[in-house]
């Protein structure tokens, strides 16, 4: 996927390095910002599944099976693997969640989620970057990349990981 952020306006050239930000413009772009992504096509597409999914009779019968097998492993896991009915247990919320997954809202719901979350994250770079190369962006991605400060980066921070 191409870098999402290609689509923002570009900033006015004439801001000078080290002089002090116009608060009252920052927040205005900022505002600007939120408003262009709340009529993005990555919000509607996000929107309209979760209200599919909201209303899909099929995703609301598996999701009180999910809790009512969450709850039953939950209790067996008390009691640790040993409970006897530990693997059964967990063998239905797997279950359970892999049939939630296959229905085509929660699936078409989680790519729109994974795509706006790649958008947020894209612009979250980009205004960190413009700041400093250092300057850690969260990321929901449970294996990061390693850049940044102790992560393996170029940051000359010394220590290994700053903070």
């Amino acid at each position: 996927m191409a870098d999402m952020t290609q689509t923002l306006p570009a900033a006015e050239i004439g801001v000078m390095d080290g002089a002090p930000a116009d608060m009252a413009l920052l927040l205005t772009r900022a505002y600007e910002l939120g408003d262009a992504l709340n009529h993005s096509g990555f919000a509607a597409e996000y929107v309209y599944w979760k209200e599919q999914v909201r209303h899909d009779p099929e995703v609301k019968s598996l999701t009180g099976q999910f809790a009512k097998a969450k709850e039953k492993f939950a209790e067996c896991e008390r009691f640790g693997r040993f409970h006897p009915d530990y693997n059964a247990a967990l063998d239905e919320v797997y279950a359970l969640e892999s049939r939630l997954e296959q229905v085509e809202s929660v699936r078409m719901y989680k790519q729109a989620e994974n795509a706006m979350d790649g958008l947020l994250h894209d612009i979250s770079r980009t205004l960190a970057q413009a700041v400093s190369f250092t300057i850690k962006v969260p990321d929901n991605d449970p294996n990061p990349k390693g850049s940044g400060c102790g992560g393996g980066g170029s940051c000359s921070c010394g220590s290994g990981g700053c903070g």
